[in-house]
């Protein structure tokens, strides 16, 4: 199946896009490359809505559902355009589809889901996540994160994930009768465990210590930018005063007035639209933050990989042990330090009759513990198999992404000091005609 996610392009260089224009960029990509879900229905997260309700226990909370809408391709290709099929979803239940798809697929990289609250923002931004902006931001983010899913060669195909797009009523309890849950606390608790494996795949640590790299770089630069805004609006915000100050020097000028009065508007309009300016640059700070939360899925890759191992590593050792014991047993070879050792001296010599039990049951539990290496050993080379192909579609896909979003992040910084240089050039040539 080709590598669709790979494909992906989060932002075409052009810094004259609207958020509106580089979406439908992104989902026309993502069908032309895709061969999933992508090619057989047009999937869209098409507004939030803000509502007030009560909770679980019965308090009253303000809380923002989003609505997605999904029409067969087939429909658009026919010339035919049927009102989209379209359902309510909370952040909530996004979360509770992720944490379904990473107990399900634990060898696949999935998807993140954008943040539930604006980190590494600028003191001019709010940090509040009803904020409308940030609802926005976090809308884009989500339908992201459902195109991410519906192009994935594996995860498209979910049954579950098909039903969290079409299906309102129903769906938590169709989720939840899967058991997932059980799974995922059972998995969390054992991941959460201190365990050392003996013999680590050396390409699953080398990529969780990249994991690990990956999210200090791109949290490093997260900052950078965050300061970095902050001091851009005071430069532009600056120019405004520079507006103000030429507006009054035009009062008490004759010849000048008119060139002063029309270099201080082109100060004013500079530093006003600091704001969009600012604005477009929390997307490309958004595409930066979704790697920032795909090194986490791909350490968790990882991380269940050695959990994997270990427990292979265990069965083995179990199974060593369990052997070692018939041999005792069946030679009377007993090791001076054992528990066994001890107990004969204490408590004397066993019968015959008791020997031959024990070795009876040893060997049943030899011949599951053979059964379980195998099964162990099995799963431990499927995962392996099936993990390290998505990885490897992910690094593509990462490699691509952030190469296109660091394009159009300089493309867009060079047309900003272009602005500068012509609001200058303006000023300049007001100046001359006075």
């Amino acid at each position: 199946m080709a590598d669709s996610g790979s494909e992906y392009i989060a932002v075409i260089g052009n810094t004259d896009l609207t958020p509106s224009e580089s979406e439908n960029n992104l989902k026309n990509t993502m069908v032309e490359k895709g061969t999933s879900l992508l090619k057989k229905m047009e999937i869209s997260v098409a507004e939030a809505e803000k509502r007030t309700g009560k909770n679980a226990v019965n308090m009253q909370e303000t809380y923002t559902v989003y609505l997605i809408e999904t029409r067969p391709v087939d429909a658009a290709s026919e010339g035919t355009n049927p009102v989209p099929d379209s359902l309510w979803r909370r952040y909530s239940e996004f979360e509770q589809l992720r944490n379904y798809l990473l107990v399900t697929y634990p060898f696949l990289v999935v998807p993140p889901l954008p943040e539930k609250r604006a980190e590494f923002v600028w003191h001019k931004l709010s940090a509040d996540n009803m904020d409308p902006d940030f609802v926005e931001r976090r809308r884009v983010g989500l339908e992201n994160f459902l195109l991410r899913v519906a192009s994935h060669p594996d995860l498209s195909t979910d049954k579950i994930f098909y039903s969290f797009l079409t299906e309102e009523n129903g769906w938590k309890e169709t989720v939840f009768e899967t058991g997932f849950q059980a799974k995922a606390d059972s998995r969390l608790k054992a991941l959460n465990a201190t365990f050392r494996v003996k013999n680590p795949d050396k390409r699953f640590a080398e990529m969780k210590h990249y994991g690990d790299e990956l999210q200090s770089v791109i949290s490093q630069l997260l900052r950078v930018r965050a300061r970095a805004a902050d001091r851009l609006y005071g430069v532009y915000k600056v120019h405004g005063n520079y507006g103000r100050v030429f507006s009054e020097w035009s009062a008490i000028e004759k010849e000048m007035g008119d060139g002063l009065q029309s270099a201080g508007h082109h100060m004013d309009a500079y530093a006003a639209s600091v704001d969009d300016i600012l604005e477009e640059e929390e997307h490309y700070a958004d595409q930066l933050k979704e790697y920032l939360f795909y090194a986490d899925a791909l350490r968790a890759v990882c991380r269940k990989h050695e959990l994997t191992q270990y427990e292979l590593e265990m069965a083995a050792q179990d199974l060593t042990s369990k052997k070692q014991q018939r041999e005792e047993l069946a030679t009377g070879t007993i090791r001076t330090f054992s528990l066994k050792g001890m107990t004969s001296k204490l408590f004397g010599q066993e019968t015959p009759e008791q020997r031959e039990a024990k070795l009876k049951m040893l060997e049943t539990q030899i011949e599951e513990g053979e059964e379980l290496v195998k099964e162990r050993n099995g799963e431990c080379e499927e995962f392996v198999k099936s993990a390290w192909v998505d990885i490897e579609r992910f690094k593509e896909q990462k490699d691509h992404d952030l190469r296109e979003a660091l394009i159009s992040y300089a493309i867009m910084q060079i047309s900003m000091c272009k602005k500068g240089i012509q609001v200058w050039n303006n000023a300049k040539e007001c100046f001359s005609k006075m």
